[in-house]
């Protein structure tokens, strides 16, 4: 972006494929092995719920990697993070909390990682090649949604 308030274009696009290939790449560990990341974060009952979180990542990722606007996907791993936060956040009554605190801190990163992409996709996809602002949100290219 031209006032440096996010990534260009560019920087998004490949910032969103990195991600992309990351949530792949973690949901196959929840999905492998959720038992072993259940027992780490002292959260044994919540194996299923790992699993299922898993698959939400690699859909996402696979989302990811073959839209021609990655966008909304992205802005649908901000979703997650949150949901896995919550979840996280739940743990600290447990045993673990040090492990679960890491976890926290972890996830709350990447999320960090995951907004300024998502936020910097949806501002270049409302822009045109000069970086003017065109009053049209991405998937909205007739400008019907913007109209009054």
């Amino acid at each position: 972006m031209a006032d440096g308030s996010g990534l260009s274009g560019e920087g998004a696009e490949n910032l969103a494929r990195g991600l992309g290939w990351f949530s792949i790449g973690i949901g196959l560990m929840e999905v492998l092995a959720p038992g072993k990341l259940a027992r780490r974060l002292g959260m044994r009952r919540s194996r299923l719920l790992l699993a299922t979180y898993g698959l939400r990542e690699i859909g996402t990722g696979i989302g990811i990697l073959s839209a021609e606007d990655p966008t909304p996907w992205i802005w649908g791993r901000v979703g997650g993070d949150a949901l896995d936060l919550g979840t996280l956040v739940c743990g600290l009554s447990g045993r673990k909390k040090c492990s679960v605190a890491v976890a926290i801190a972890a996830v709350a990163g990447v999320t960090a990682l995951d907004a300024l992409c998502a936020l910097s996709l949806s501002a270049s996809g409302s822009q045109d090649a000069g970086g003017r602002d065109t009053g049209v949100s991405p998937g909205d290219e007739a400008g019907v949604l913007g109209s009054p």
